[in-house]
């Protein structure tokens, strides 16, 4: 299950919350038994209240109508005052709570029927109605009794419960509480040092990385939460930069060799060939014979045809004028020697005057002009566009090179094979952190290829 930091993180204080969410419940629960008989208590109290009220309306009912009988008159007025006993008698035993010892006797039940026999409207005798109400209140009286020593046991117990209660609760909350606060603590040292153990060596991984120390750090078997992918990013990261950095190093060598085999050209072959050059020289100054100057004429054009050639093959391997002037001039130079013909298209070049500020080291200026010469062979080569433009500006802190062309533009990516060159460009734009795009050109048709440098 993945588990991400932030749940972590959170761990411990969830764990303490759902603790002290128990305790409330447990709290919760023994203060509602404690309220249940709260509650029985106040039903006791009702109860009381109750037979006291039923105890006086019986007796004052029982002497109205012992008056009533021996008068044998009876005014309108204690009639209607017999009735307002006789109702407030019932509804006294109406508000009888069954609570305890009560509620399976039938006592209360046996009060109703009692205060039934006790109705006027009977119209009972002097014998029965002295009988019903001493039975009447021989079983109020029970009542009374088994309310009054049910509520001195449930006084007691509740004294004892409310002990009991504050004993255990205190027990309790301090167990949970420090039970919590320990869990609490356990797990946030757990996890807290789990992932600062994990954040380190992602440090050091990246510091080694900053430093220059290009090893590839450890993969998790399996992501498990953010850091395990920072991790997995950190690895792949490293792992494209040692291609990049080895791309750099290769192509860094491969211009250092170059250079070397330039010199190598310049002081040793060009300087035997001029030499060459300048023995055939004084020979045909000092020649008589025209058939023999003449075959020497044609070998000195020969041989400085051979001396152009290979001045060109070591300005293609280093350009001098690269260290010289300059990437703007090198490129300018390169378009006027090799690509200003009427059998090649008609170029356009503009160089921003912002560029020669720029500081660039002398590998991204190789690189540069390297892409731009390719960039430019591709479209004299594959194009066949009759008109393209070459351009070299600042766009803020930008650098861009940017070639374009109304020839019949590129293939779909689908279906295009990437050769030698696309891929060269490719490699070089990204030994220098450049990023390369083709894409359609703003004429009619053809293409435009785009290089962006950050400054």
């Amino acid at each position: 299950m993945r588990i991400t930091v932030k749940q972590q993180v959170f761990l411990a204080p969830a764990t303490i919350l759902i603790l002290l969410v128990l305790l409330l419940a447990f709290m919760q629960y023994t203060y509602w038994e404690l309220s249940t008989k709260r509650q029985e208590a106040k039903a006791i109290g009702t109860t009381f209240v109750a037979l006291a009220e039923a105890d006086m309306a019986a007796r004052r009912l029982h002497l109205l109508l012992r008056t009533m009988q021996h008068t044998g008159m009876a005014s309108p007025e204690e009639m209607a005052l017999v009735s307002d006993l006789y109702e407030r008698l019932f509804d006294a035993i109406g508000r009888l709570k069954p609570f305890g010892p009560l509620k399976e006797s039938g006592q209360i039940s046996q009060l109703f029927t009692l205060a039934e026999e006790l109705n006027p409207a009977n119209s009972p005798q002097i014998e029965k109605t002295a009988e019903s109400f001493a039975r009447f209140r021989t079983e109020l009286s029970t009542v009374s009794s088994i309310t009054q020593m049910h509520s001195n046991r449930l006084r007691l117990s509740h004294e004892q419960d409310i002990n009991q209660l504050v004993e255990h609760a205190a027990i309790v909350s301090i167990s949970v509480l420090i039970l919590a606060i320990l869990l609490g603590l356990a797990i946030s040292a757990y996890i807290s040092r789990r992932i600062l153990n994990r954040v380190q060596s992602l440090s050091r991984n990246a510091v080694q990385i900053a430093d220059g120390k290009l090893e590839i750090p450890p993969a998790p078997d399996r992501i498990r939460d953010e850091l395990d992918t920072l991790a997995i990013s950190i690895n792949r990261m490293t792992t494209r930069l040692i291609r990049v950095v080895g791309t750099e190093k290769l192509l860094e060598g491969a211009e250092e060799e170059r250079r070397r085999i330039a010199m190598d050209l310049h002081d040793q072959s060009l300087s035997d060939l001029s030499t060459i050059l300048r023995g055939l020289q004084n020979l045909s100054v000092g020649t008589e014979d025209k058939t023999a100057r003449t075959k020497i004429e044609r070998l000195e054009e020969d041989l400085e045809r051979a001396i152009t050639n290979l001045r060109d093959i070591m300005n293609n391997l280093h350009p001098q004028i690269l260290d010289i002037l300059g990437l703007g001039a090198a490129i300018e130079a390169h378009l006027e020697q090799h690509c200003c013909t009427d059998k090649l298209p008609e170029y356009h070049l503009h160089i921003d005057p912002q560029v020669n500020n720029l500081d660039l080291d002398r590998l991204k200026q190789l690189a540069i002009y390297r892409i731009a010469i390719e960039a430019i062979q591709n479209v004299i080569k594959h194009a066949a566009a009759s008109r393209y433009e070459v351009n070299l500006e600042m766009c803020e802190k930008t650098l861009v090179l940017s070639v374009e062309d109304n020839g019949k533009g590129m293939p779909d990516p689908a279906n295009r094979d990437n050769g030698r060159g696309l891929n060269n460009i490719s490699e070089r734009a990204k030994s220098i952190s450049a990023e390369v795009i083709w894409k359609p050109s703003r004429f009619s048709s053809g293409t435009r290829f785009e290089l962006t440098l950050q400054s």
